[in-house]
């Protein structure tokens, strides 16, 4: 689950993290008061959205009066901002974040994550902060610099040190980083982040350590143990399609494709895709329904496949081991008769019960073209798709 930027660093201020001070705003009237708030002289109005290259794509503005932070809410507040990382469509803002000014000396880059290899919380950092960090580990890998944590020691001394040589930390700054990596790693465990990027983290004209961005995400598996995180989740930031998967407990990620799958078993999944690629379409959607999918939740993956108008064709794809194919078959079913089918259908059924899931569908009258194997079943739905097109 992503979180907005103004409400990661009022997370980690909790755990002693030292953030900019800002206020969110929902309102243009919000914005003045917040801006009058925090005094100025130099404001800086930040579009609140789940994705980066906001600066780039007029989504932060540093402004010097309060008409400009007026006119800057009024301009931001409705827009739709376009990132490297929103798409084509770009994401609509409904709210923002006025901060106030900072004294920029350096700008670092620092992110903490879950890296699965050697079981530990890693911190990744570099002295070029305020880029894409994938750009400078492409072009200049020597400056990124990483290190892990065992969860027995947490955050030693060593590791304080050997970050401020990658850093180039001077004075007192050492202490201030061993204070805030201590910080930043009981956020992290405390609260099941996934991720956490301080992009940029700046040393300001006083020479002071301050986070002025805060890109989090938690680990969705382990929402139940912090309610308090979990309220902060923002519905209009999700693809509503996913949104109502997620209420059948379907795992689901929308795609720019044609073809609409649904399958279950995320590798079958993953191997369906890829194999419709293989013959010249792209695949509109992830979807696995689960091993124990009722009629109840194929029939709500069906409309959810069909709600996207992107989708040129259909390909069902299941093998029945816990899954029975008569229940796919039944809900597939109900699902057509209930929204109506207008384009090709291509279903593929093996395993537990075929034979009765391939007869309910022979039966119902529906224009559904069985296939017998996976390949068959790619072949046949780029097919119709090109035909129809």
């Amino acid at each position: 689950m992503n979180i907005h930027e103004y409400q990661g660093k009022a997370v980690l201020k909790k755990f002693g993290v030292p953030v900019a001070h800002g206020l969110p705003a929902f309102t243009v009237d919000e914005a003045v008061a917040a801006a009058e708030e925090l005094g100025g002289p130099v404001w800086v109005v930040k579009a609140q959205i789940h994705a980066g290259g906001r600066g780039k794509g007029g989504g932060v503005k540093v402004v010097k009066s309060i008409d400009e932070v007026r006119s800057e809410a009024e301009r931001m507040l409705g827009m739709t901002l376009v990132t490297h990382q929103t798409g084509p469509d770009g994401k609509t803002v409904h709210r923002i974040y006025v901060e106030e000014g900072s004294s920029i000396s350096r700008e670092l880059y620092l992110s903490c994550l879950v890296d699965r290899e050697t079981s530990r919380i890693a911190f990744i950092a570099s002295t070029e902060g305020g880029m894409d960090i994938e750009q400078v580990a492409h072009d200049t890998p020597e400056k990124i610099f990483t290190m892990t944590i065992d969860p027995a020691t947490g955050i030693c001394p060593h590791h304080v040190r050997s970050m401020s040589k990658a850093l180039k930390l001077e004075a007192g700054q050492p202490k201030q980083l061993g204070s805030m990596l201590n910080g930043i790693y009981k956020a992290v465990t405390g609260t099941d982040m996934s991720l956490l990027e301080i992009n940029p983290l700046v040393v300001t004209g006083d020479g002071d350590l301050l986070c002025l961005d805060a890109k989090v995400n938690f680990d969705s598996n382990a929402l139940y143990r912090h309610p308090e995180i979990e309220e902060l989740h923002d519905e209009t930031e999700e693809d509503p399609k996913e949104l109502e998967a997620s209420k059948y407990d379907l795992s689901y990620i929308a795609l720019d494709g044609t073809i609409g799958c649904m399958v279950n078993g995320a590798g079958l999944a993953m191997a369906t895709m890829d194999i419709i690629k293989l013959y010249g379409e792209e695949p509109a959607n992830f979807l696995d329904v689960g091993g124990g999918a009722t009629t109840e939740k194929v029939t709500a993956a069906f409309k959810i496949i069909t709600s996207d108008p992107q989708v040129k064709g259909i390909l069902v794809n299941i093998f029945g081991g816990i899954m029975r194919c008569d229940v796919i078959a039944q809900g597939v079913i109900a699902a057509v008769r209930e929204v109506g089918l207008e384009v090709p259908l291509v279903v593929r059924l093996e395993g537990t019960n075929v034979e009765k899931g391939k007869k309910i569908i022979e039966d119902s009258g529906l224009n559904v073209i069985a296939a017998d194997d996976l390949d068959d079943a790619a072949q046949k739905v780029v097919k119709a798709v090109g035909e129809a097109a």
